[in-house]
């Protein structure tokens, strides 16, 4: 409801009653309500049918999970300002991991004010709690608000709430209701093996951690980075320059803090959080350790204006965070006046220049692999990971002074010929036809016999014989048989040009 809120076009309002539905056992069911349709007793979970003769002027809206999955993860990505550590906790809730880092904003009581406030502004309403346990805190924003539970105190603190705060299923909350426990002391001072024997392991473990008695450590959206800085302004920036000097600063600080532990960047991230809560991220990746503060700052340039979308400030950013998501050893080298050595390290900042303008999967290299098949010999691969791919295989030796065995560049898909006449069993045509043009065949080499990867054709895969051919023009072609004459499959032997000699 919050999101259609804070629409535009259609939205509702609060002086107006709606509601969003959705089908639920075959049935249209209110899942959310404003506060207009709740004075007129409407509840979650109450039939639309039923909505209507109630309230006819009700407005429906229909659902949309995906939507509100959006918005929920749009919510996480602001909250990424106050920790790194930042949990989905479906379908409307956030679990932040704010060991250590309270401090900084003042203190837990501070930090929840700061963010109840924050999230307020932007149109939403929260309650949040601080405790030892995620359960623990979950389960007393569903029945308390901006409670904050000392360590070793989760029992005292969720004892009074009622069972439905745990958040189990409807039908353990009405189990426990017939057997008269109200609330969650009750429950817990009831024997375990009674608790486990009615109602489940399940909810054992899950009324043991909102004791405190357990913990189960949250599922982070993003992994934690290896290196992070930020920078944090006391009034917004939405200038170029000063976002500019902002990165290179950052670029500097992160390089020092890497260089400390030997460690360059393989992978670097920059944040960008405006005022309004909306966050956009841009990433750059690098073929080798990145460890000059110059390289990320050109990298990020590069980035930034090609950027499609550009970057909007809005209202400006107040914070800006540069952050190393994979990081190497670096290992020192001697370099000396080696002009190879020097070349490849140019090769790679032209490449890693190239990737930031262009996307990592557009400069692409080929490489060699180890396989027999024309069509399968070569695979193209981020040119950024060439360094790693490279040991796959090895590309064939040419003999000096020996015309190449296969063409430089195949057919996208062979290009079948009519053969009239040719040497059998295993000779090259006398003259082809292709495109409509007849090569009367003067030299030949072959046959170089290929046999088809069984595990992926299948056992009736035909066998190619492949013949390096030039016609009396001094064309030379790359054709093959795909059969054999006098074999047992019924029909004859097919010819296609493969690839075309310079």
């Amino acid at each position: 409801m919050q999101r259609l809120l804070s629409g535009r076009d259609g939205a509702p309002d609060d002086a107006h009653p709606a509601v969003v539905v959705g089908k639920l056992h075959n049935a249209l069911q209110i899942t959310a309500l404003n506060d207009a349709a709740a004075q007129f007793g409407l509840e979650p979970g109450l039939p639309l049918a039923n909505a209507r003769a109630i309230c006819p002027e009700v407005r429906v809206f229909d659902a949309d999970a995906a939507a509100d999955a959006a918005l929920l993860d749009a919510v996480a990505d602001w909250c990424d300002r106050f920790t790194p550590l930042v949990a989905l906790d479906p379908p409307h809730g956030l679990l932040l991991d704010i060991s250590g880092c309270a401090h900084l904003f003042g203190g837990e009581a501070a930090m929840l004010r700061t963010v109840c406030a924050a999230l307020a502004r932007q149109g939403f309403v929260v309650n949040a709690a601080i405790a030892g346990t995620a359960v623990c805190a979950r389960t007393l924003t569903r029945a308390a608000r901006g409670r904050i539970v000392p360590a070793g105190l989760e029992a005292r603190a969720v004892g009074p709430l009622p069972v439905f705060a745990l958040g189990a299923d409807d039908a353990v909350t009405r189990g426990l209701r017939r057997a008269g426990l109200k609330t969650i002391a009750d429950v817990a001072a009831r024997p375990p093996h009674e608790i486990t024997a009615r109602f489940g392991a399940a909810f054992m473990h899950l009324l043991r951690q909102a004791l405190g008695q357990a913990d189960a450590p949250i599922s982070p959206r993003r992994p934690l980075p290896d290196f992070m800085v930020e920078q944090r302004f006391a009034e917004p920036v939405a200038t170029e320059a000063v976002i500019a000097r902002a990165l290179s600063a950052l670029a500097r600080m992160l390089v020092a803090a890497m260089e400390r532990q030997g460690k360059g960047a393989r992978c670097l991230q920059a944040s960008f959080f405006r005022s309004d809560g909306a966050v956009r991220h841009i990433a750059v990746e690098t073929g080798r350790p990145v460890t000059r503060a110059d390289v990320v700052e050109r990298l990020f340039r590069e980035r930034l204006d090609a950027l499609a979308d550009p970057l909007d400030p809005g209202f400006g950013f107040d914070l800006i965070r540069l952050s190393a998501a994979h990081v190497e050893i670096v290992v020192q080298e001697q370099r000396g006046l080696d002009a190879a050595r020097r070349d490849n390290d140019d090769v790679a900042a032209l490449i890693d220049r190239l990737a930031a303008r262009l996307g990592g999967d557009r400069v692409v290299v080929h490489l060699p692999r180890d396989t027999h098949l024309p069509e399968r010999a070569v695979m193209a691969v981020p040119a950024q990971q060439a360094f790693a791919a490279a040991s796959v295989a090895a590309w064939p030796v040419r003999a000096a002074g020996e015309p190449p065995l296969r063409p430089l560049r195949l057919f996208a898909r062979p290009e079948a010929i009519d053969v009239p006449l040719a040497t059998v069993p295993d000779g090259p045509p006398r003259h082809f036809i292709w495109r409509r043009a007849t090569h009367v065949v003067a030299r030949a080499e072959g046959p170089e016999r290929i046999a088809m990867e069984w595990w992926r054709q299948g056992t009736d895969a035909p066998t190619r014989d492949y013949f390096r051919v030039e016609d009396d023009e001094g064309l030379r072609f790359w054709i093959y048989r795909d059969g054999l004459y006098g074999g047992e499959r019924a029909a004859p032997p097919r010819w296609f040009v493969h690839g075309v000699f310079a």
